[in-house]
């Protein structure tokens, strides 16, 4: 089954609309969404309603969470933008529409397992808050064995919007060092991050998704129209300027 895995959207329908595209003529199976839909971003009725029209499923995001309950622990820019994509929620809640929304929302799941692969949004050990960075495979070597007793073969995870694969090694990849394309292993478990579609933080601004083969992943990376979200999240005076400035930059 050839299946297209998106992350951490955060309401960046232009970049999730160029992933899409980009998607739709790689023939695969189905789209799968690790959480993070929402958040930061200017779009997040529209990004909700393509999430749920488009994948077979979609996880718990820590920023889903903290719109559809309590945005605890986020920082001011985080927290605001949580409050603001609750209040546009609310606009829509004379119309059916709004309540399949928020039924989505509740509905989401924080881990799903199929197969040898679990799915997560942060990690096996803390599936919604926990993140997994690229310096943990060196710094961390307990947490990492911790999160590994946790994975029977292979996890998805997002919520660092950095893409790359975790060896149990220990070690990190960055898809540039496998050249795009990782080949599973049967002697050693990989803990695999698509990256994120509108918000990379790996330096690079374009969207990041992978597609999951069997015996193989693949990372992609797009262009697309930085300048038309960085300029809707200006124009919002409840979205703080620099969540759009930060895009250019990939961080």
């Amino acid at each position: 089954m050839h299946t297209a895995v998106i992350s951490d959207i955060h309401g960046n329908l232009p970049a999730l609309k160029a992933v899409l595209e980009h998607i739709d003529g790689q023939n695969v199976d189905r789209i799968i969404c690790l959480g993070d839909i929402l958040g930061y971003g200017p779009y997040p009725v529209e990004c909700v309603d393509i999430v749920a029209e488009r994948c077979e499923w979609s996880l718990m995001g820590n920023h889903d969470f903290g719109v559809l309950y309590e945005p605890t622990n986020f920082n001011v820019a985080a927290e605001q933008a949580a409050y603001w994509s609750r209040e546009q929620f609310e606009l829509e809640s004379n119309n059916g529409d709004a309540k399949k929304r928020w039924e989505f929302l509740s509905q989401l799941r924080v881990r799903i397992t199929e197969g040898d692969f679990l799915y997560v949004h942060g990690s096996p050990r803390r599936p919604i808050n926990e993140y997994l960075f690229p310096e943990d495979a060196m710094n961390s070597p307990v947490k990492m064995q911790q999160i590994f007793d946790l994975v029977d073969k292979y996890a998805l995870v997002g919520h660092t919007h950095v893409p790359g694969i975790f060896t149990d090694e220990p070690d990190f990849y960055p898809p540039d060092d496998l050249d795009g394309v990782y080949k599973f292993n049967d002697d050693e478990k990989v803990i695999i991050n698509p990256g994120s579609v509108g918000q990379p933080r790996d330096l690079d601004p374009r969207a990041s998704y992978a597609i999951l083969d069997d015996d193989s992943v693949r990372f992609f990376r797009l262009e697309y129209d930085i300048e038309a979200i960085a300029s809707k999240i200006r124009a919002t005076p409840e979205l703080l300027d620099w969540l759009g400035d930060r895009l250019f930059e990939g961080r």
